[in-house]
């Protein structure tokens, strides 16, 4: 039996999806372990071109179980909308490959008003949400003020808990916000419109993981977002609400006996990021559009342009700490083959001195990149398959950021398709 996580090491938006759905091939479940809809794994394959914001990134892999744990945001509304839209393309969604646990709570039908009230009281000092309802979740979550998906089932119980849990949350929304307050009658439409829908999914999953562990399979633990959106060890406050980290994926699985085997860090062979916060290694201008056109670098799931620089090796090394990677795939190196000189961020400027250990989030506002660069290699790279069919300096490049961060870069893609990959396992065996 193998177990892994594939976790982002930077901001999000690295590439994960797309390196799920490369490996599933060799797993038999595939686990969300933590987030919500609030983020976007593309994936493109026989299918077609997908943004999937809920479903694991296996769902393309005929005979792999996928799984929504109990660490994540569960959306009955966006995650029915999603699953119609994947069955629409010809992927077949049943109770055997899509198992919702019963022990993940519901985002409910508040969550997301609240969460767009909070950003328009915030105005300039907004956190840049996707207005998707992630912070009121976590937040009503750890208040133990959500429901669960197996109270579906115990319809009695279920409104009870809900006409109690709407009468809290009203409070908030009239008193607080000056917003209209929920009725059951909305919530009864809710519960009929979405949430019966995804009823026949939800199961013990915390059983089927176990008996799979038991068996003997190989479970392949899918994070959201990356390693700088962490609650605990993020950019705080601009994180998400949950842990981003693969220490995270047993618990957050149903699965907490699970002992990861492999970590595979996907950070991206430039810098993205999409929302509000300190982002040290920032370009502007009409260098900074071309990378974002030539790298299509708008949001998933918002369609926001991305925030662009070049790779940002202090973040990087940081984002590889926190998640105990042992393996890095490195994405989109295709992406910068027109450009005659790679700029680099190795180091930081902060308060005179020169530093190449990531700060305290308060601090990261007075850091100032160091900008090296590395020659470009001025040519297409989209159809290598080996490493020897890679120019020397794009080899050098990879070679580069491997050094300076410290863990083997073992898969290098060239583009988003999913054979648009090179395999460096032997090398560093």
């Amino acid at each position: 039996m193998s177990n892994c996580a594939i976790v982002g090491i930077n901001w999000g938006d690295e590439g994960k999806g797309r390196m799920v759905d490369l490996l599933t091939e060799n797993y038999d479940v595939v686990v969300r372990f933590q987030g919500g809809g609030n983020a976007g794994h593309t994936v493109i394959n026989e299918y077609g071109k997908f943004a999937l914001h809920l479903l694991p990134s296996g769902i393309f892999r005929p005979g792999v179980v996928n799984i929504l744990g109990n660490g994540v945001a569960l959306d009955p509304e966006n995650l029915w909308l999603e699953m119609q839209t994947v069955m629409e393309q010809g992927v077949a969604l049943t109770p055997d490959n899509l198992m919702i646990s019963d022990r993940a709570s519901l985002l409910l039908p508040w969550h997301r008003m609240l969460d767009e009230l909070e950003e328009q009281r915030l105005a300039d000092k907004k956190f840049g949400s996707t207005k998707q309802g992630i912070a009121p979740f976590y937040s009503d979550k750890y208040q133990k003020k959500t429901v669960l998906a197996g109270e579906l089932f115990y319809p009695d119980h279920l409104r009870s808990h809900l006409a109690d849990i709407m009468e809290w949350k009203n409070l908030t929304l009239e008193k607080v916000y000056g917003a209209k307050p929920f009725t059951m009658e909305m919530v009864e439409k809710w519960l009929e419109t979405y949430c019966e829908k995804i009823k026949p999914f939800i199961r013990d999953t915390g059983a089927f993981l176990a008996d799979a562990q038991k068996a003997g399979k190989n479970i392949l633990f899918e994070a959201q977002l990356g390693s700088l959106r962490d609650l605990d060890y993020g950019i705080h406050p601009y994180t998400t609400s949950s842990n981003t980290t693969a220490a995270y994926a047993p618990i957050g699985s149903g699965l907490p006996s699970a002992k990861i085997d492999d970590v595979v860090g996907v950070v991206k062979a430039y810098s993205t990021c999409v929302g509000e916060g300190p982002f040290v290694c920032e370009m502007f201008g009409k260098e900074a559009e071309a990378l974002r056109q030539a790298g299509a670098e708008y949001g998933a799931k918002t369609g926001r342009p991305r925030r662009v620089g070049p790779i940002d090796l202090v973040a990087t090394r940081y984002g590889v700490e926190v998640q105990a990677a042992t393996e890095i795939a490195l994405t989109k190196l295709d992406v910068l083959s027109d450009m005659p000189r790679i700029p680099l961020c190795t180091a930081y400027q902060l308060h005179g001195e020169k530093t190449d250990r990531f700060p305290f989030p308060a601090a990261l506002a007075d850091a100032r990149p160091v900008i090296d660069y590395v020659d470009g290699w001025c040519c297409d790279i989209s159809g290598a398959r080996t490493w020897e069919e890679l120019p020397a300096a794009a080899q050098e490049y990879v070679l580069f950021i491997e050094k300076a961060i410290g863990c083997p870069i073992t898969y290098v893609s060239v583009g988003p398709e999913r054979d648009s990959i090179i395999l460096r396992k032997q090398e560093h065996k």
